[in-house]
């Protein structure tokens, strides 16, 4: 893989972004992959030290070791296109990124954007509150145009849903917990740096940038604790005046390599009071290096400290609470030793090699994603995902499918009798006996399939739902809307509000629902469909969300546009494209092996799907056009085609049920 990482920060500013993508980097090249960075440079002929181009940069007024770049967006493009990427890593984007980003797209590459600093949070930290605004909107803009963005933490990726960004996974940080080890405890050290600590005194530190988004003022909250010493290892804009500050404070300046863990590991408590971090590496550190942490209960640390386990989280913004929780470990050496076993049990399993692993997997689902992408005619967000497996298939017994003509398996008479149909709930039923157990007491599997040509969303609400929950289902499969976004005029967002009212109804119930998206053949005449479609499936995907819906993305499976999975009718699937729609499902519920099985059945399948005879115009246009001139619908007179459950299971013939109703 060829992998193009564009960072905002690198060597020689050493901060978290730069030393991640180090990492990135060093892991990249263990697994014989080669990467191209593109960064800030420091100066005129200062090349950067791997492979890449260094960009000219402006040093960020109040903090000059930050270079900001921007340049051309056709400049960056063209390093890009000498280089030939696979895919472009955004590190941290914001502006060097931003441009990196419409490189990307103008050359059709997948892009993965990490998000690792709180931008928003800055502006105010830095007395910018209108800027926090704009970089709200830019924050939101870049990453909804990714096509995937790696948050760091649970409270990250919240944040970043909270503005719309879809297509958010957790990405953390590994940590060296060779170089940062309970072993590197120096007590020589503790004595040169605090010459005046006495027999028994607590050494607190912290490690980080000195800059106003890190809240060190608020560590003036501990002076004048009985026995506590403070240490600030790190340097930056807010030193002079934390100086004053903290007046009783050792300050040793930025610190690296063994050195850092050194100082890190003669800690006897680590202290984090920043809440703007989307992460929180230090914590980490510290954690691996046997340290107890006291950080405040926002942002990256939720995700890192286990209160009253390995540390404390003391509540945001309290001082006095502050103090009482970084009082309580100086008062106790047992619970210090204690916490610092169990953080250092936490972050055993944090290496960089499994985060570099885990990366490259990252790498993989945007390719896919960016797939999905080149194959949509309209954009709208949320976007389509990658269907992802179920863990594993509960023991549903009893499904109900509900929809229209393309649930009912209209046009699909494949191993059926003649004037029957076979669709793809009818498949997936079958998939789902066979994943439940079997042998002597084992319960039959029940299916019912209440769908109907020609329904409307309306229908789902006001028959198909109430004469589903008649049945007292467990599993519910809900794939309908298209015949409502067929018509002259519809609001999209009223039609999906009905589908929520159904989904919820039938989750009240207690039962699972999957809910589908609906798709278009790749004709011409159905573009002007598509972004109707594509809002509708939007919203479905959010109301999955809300109403803890299972979601089978059925639009981001391409291959359904292809012509040859459609009917004669141009309007419904063969029995092929069942069978794609119906695997999809399975994989989605977490059927064991359902895409091995979608291939074997696509590799020994012969369709006997028979060839429709007449015209399409005579045949399907025209019988259509009467209907809707005379106000009626195909589905007008036709009852579900299985209104009670039908039985599969062990007992059930070799014929399958499902053929003889």
């Amino acid at each position: 893989m060829r992998v193009a990482v564009v960072t905002e920060s690198f060597l020689p500013h050493m901060n978290g972004v730069t030393g991640s993508v180090l990492r990135v980097l060093e892991h990249l090249e263990r697994r014989g992959h080669d990467a191209f960075v593109v960064a800030p440079g420091v100066g005129r002929g200062r090349a950067l030290a791997v492979p890449g181009r260094s960009v000219p940069s402006l040093p960020m007024p109040r903090y000059p070791a930050v270079r900001v770049a921007a340049p051309p967006v056709a400049s960056v493009a063209r390093t890009l296109r000498a280089f030939r990427p696979d895919i472009v890593h955004l590190a941290s984007p914001f502006v060097l990124g931003w441009q990196a980003l419409l490189a990307a797209e103008s050359m059709g590459l997948p892009s993965v954007a990490v998000y690792q600093t709180d931008v928003v949070a800055y502006t105010e930290r830095y007395g910018l509150p209108r800027a926090s605004a704009i970089a709200a909107a830019h924050v939101r803009r870049l990453h909804r145009r990714a096509t995937l963005t790696l948050a760091p933490a649970e409270a990250a990726r919240r944040q970043l849903e909270g503005l719309g960004v879809d297509r958010v996974a957790i990405w953390g940080r590994g940590v060296d917990g060779i170089r940062f080890s309970p072993h590197r405890r120096d007590d020589a050290w503790r004595a040169r740096v605090v010459p005046a600590t006495a027999t028994g005194d607590v050494v607190v530190g912290y490690v980080g940038r000195l800059a106003p988004e890190k809240q060190l003022e608020d560590l003036a909250a501990l002076r004048s604790l009985p026995g506590v010493r403070l240490v600030i290892v790190g340097d930056g804009p807010s030193r002079a005046s934390l100086e004053r500050t903290l007046p009783d404070a050792e300050f040793l300046g930025a610190l690296h390599g063994d050195e850092l863990a050194t100082a890190m590991a003669s800690f006897d408590v680590f202290v984090h009071p920043g809440e703007s971090e989307t992460f929180g590496q230090t914590i980490q550190e510290a954690q691996a290096s046997g340290v107890p942490v006291v950080a405040t209960g926002r942002g990256g640390p939720l995700d890192l400290v286990r209160s009253s386990v390995d540390g404390w989280l003391y509540r945001p913004g309290d001082a006095a609470d502050l103090r009482a929780r970084v009082a309580d470990l100086a008062g106790d050496a047992a619970k210090r030793r204690a916490f610092g076993e169990a953080a250092r049990t936490a972050v055993a399993g944090r290496t960089w090699e499994s985060l570099g692993d885990a990366l490259l997997a990252h790498y993989g689902r945007a390719g896919e994603l960016h797939s999905i992408d080149r194959s949509l005619r309209v954009r709208v967000w949320p976007r389509p995902q990658v269907i992802a497996a179920g863990v594993s298939a509960p023991l549903w017994r009893r499904y109900v499918a509900l929809g229209d003509s393309i649930t009912e398996g209209l046009c699909d008479t494949s191993r059926m009798p003649v004037g029957l149909h076979r669709g793809w709930a009818d498949r997936l039923a079958q998939l789902l006996a066979s994943a439940g157990p079997r042998g002597e007491g084992a319960a039959d599997f029940r299916y019912a399939n209440l769908a109907v040509r020609s329904r409307r969303v309306r229908h789902l609400v006001d028959e198909q739902v109430p004469a589903c929950l008649a049945l007292r289902p467990d599993l519910v499969s809900v794939l309908i809307g298209a015949n409502d976004l067929v018509r002259a005029r519809v609001d999209v967002a009223a039609v999906a509000d009905e589908v929520e009212i159904a989904v919820r109804r039938l989750r009240d119930s207690g039962a699972d629902v999957l809910l589908a998206t609906v798709f278009l053949p790749a004709r011409t005449a159905a573009g002007v469909l598509a972004r109707r479609f594509a809002a509708y499936n939007a919203r479905l995907r959010t109301i999955a969300v809300r109403t803890g819906a299972i979601l089978v993305d059925l639009e981001a499976v391409p291959e359904l546009a292809g012509v040859e999975l459609w009917a004669d009718d141009r309007v419904h699937l063969r029995s092929r494209g069942h069978r794609l729609v119906a695997y999809r499902a399975a994989e989605a519920l977490g059927v064991p092996h359902a895409e091995q099985l979608a291939g074997l059945d696509e590799a020994f399948h012969t369709d006997d799907d028979p060839a429709a005879p007449g015209t399409w115009l005579r045949r399907d246009a025209l019988p259509w056009v009467w209907r809707r001139l005379r106000g009626r619908t195909a589905g007008d007179g036709v009852a579900p085609k299985l209104p009670a459950y039908v039985r599969i299971g062990p007992a059930a013939p070799h014929r399958s049920s499902l053929s003889q109703q």
